[in-house]
């Protein structure tokens, strides 16, 4: 599913864990990438994305892409970064 795909946590704080300190270290920072997400959807954590729309506070995307969801991925081809990370992480 686009921009809010699922993918795989493990529970040994990997790749999640370190998603999650590296969006905390950029908000703090107030970095956020306005980027590309105007033209690719990307894949993201489904509860990141509903807690996005509840807090307004951006996600971070597999490819490290930072941003506050707001279009309807659909209409926009899927980042092939992210989904290279995707495919890579379902093998």
């Amino acid at each position: 599913m686009r921009a809010s795909g699922d993918f795989s946590e493990s529970g040994d704080g990997g790749s999640t864990a370190t998603l999650d300190r590296e969006l905390e270290e950029l908000l703090n920072s107030e970095q956020v990438d306005e980027g590309d997400h105007d033209r690719f959807s990307h894949y993201v954590q489904k509860e990141k994305i509903l807690e996005s729309a509840l807090s307004g506070k951006p996600v971070i995307a597999l490819c490290g892409k930072v941003w506050t969801p707001g279009r309807d991925p659909q209409k926009f081809p899927v980042c092939p970064e992210c989904k290279e990370i995707y495919e890579s992480l379902a093998q």
